[in-house]
């Protein structure tokens, strides 16, 4: 068994595809699953189901994958550590962060970035709940999520930001004269919202609920992208966050804040307290801890 044995089976499980995983480890397909078998015969167990494609992995299967992922997590550590003993931080930062975050997690790359420029950088955009499950199996470094539901046991944080909304629309389409709005001038928009069971979409939900009101709900969608090129074909408006530094515009899309409106929770930059410690993530982390202290 050798350490590329576990990377292929890794890279299995995330692509789903013998073709694709073999593309990421810059191996041929037939070599990977050549040695993939070579790695069965060494446990005396099946991990891969096979037909013609990719089926899936066996339970026991699964049970290896999970030590794959911490061997692969442990090495990592023990580069990163090494690297942290000569003074520089080295290897991919993979940080989750959930859709419309309030907070820029850009200004937290950039940090990093600035402060370290042999670091690489992987975002994911998931919800507050894969987020902690990701956090917890090793497939993230750090999250940028809701902290309501966080397990202060298992988990440390830093609050961020407590977001605020706005509106945004398309001036093509949407004309309004007042420089913020209420959420009685909402309920009779046609409105393009995230998700029913986001975590930022129960924010919106509560706030109309709060106040009696129901909602035209036009479109929903669970990628940012499509809301906001619904609302450049004029099809609707849609509540976004209010980025800490204003209102801004691009193009014909503007921000309208609202009145009253925040998350029902704020949002913070997350660490895992288990091992295996990342001393990628903890460095990083105390990094984001003394610049906020400072930019407050």
């Amino acid at each position: 068994m050798d350490i590329k044995q576990l990377k292929f089976l890794v890279a299995l499980d995330e692509t789903r595809h013998f073709g694709q995983a073999a593309a990421r480890c810059h191996v041929t397909q037939p070599t990977l699953s050549m040695r993939l078998r070579q790695l069965e015969d060494e446990l005396g167990l099946e991990l891969v189901r096979r037909g013609q494609r990719f089926e899936g992995f066996s339970a026991e299967g699964e049970r290896i994958l999970a030590w794959a992922r911490s061997v692969l997590a442990a090495q990592d550590g023990l580069l990163a550590e090494a690297a942290a003993c000569r003074g520089h931080l080295v290897g991919t930062l993979r940080l989750g962060v959930v859709p419309l975050a309030s907070f820029d997690p850009m200004r937290l790359v950039s940090l990093f970035a600035e402060r370290h420029p042999g670091l690489r950088f992987q975002l994911h955009a998931l919800s507050s709940d894969q987020i902690l499950e990701r956090l917890v199996r090793n497939q993230l470094d750090l999250g940028l999520s809701y902290l309501d539901r966080l397990d202060r046991e298992h988990f440390t944080s830093l609050e961020l930001a407590e977001a605020r909304m706005g509106l945004l629309y398309d001036q093509r389409h949407f004309h309004f004269t007042s420089s913020s709005l209420r959420w009685e001038q909402l309920a009779s928009l046609p409105l393009g919202l995230l998700s029913t069971g986001m975590h930022f979409r129960q924010s919106i939900d509560h706030s109309f609920r709060a106040r009696g009101l129901s909602p035209l709900v036009r479109l929903e969608a669970d990628a940012v992208h499509h809301l906001t090129q619904a609302v450049s074909a004029g099809l609707c408006c849609s509540v976004m966050p209010l980025p800490a530094n204003g209102s801004p515009t691009d193009g014909h899309l503007r921000l309208l804040p609202i009145e009253d409106a925040h998350t029902l929770a704020p949002q913070g930059l997350i660490l895992r307290r288990s091992a295996p410690a990342s001393p990628l993530a903890q460095a990083c982390f105390e990094e984001a801890r003394e610049w906020l202290a400072n930019n407050r």
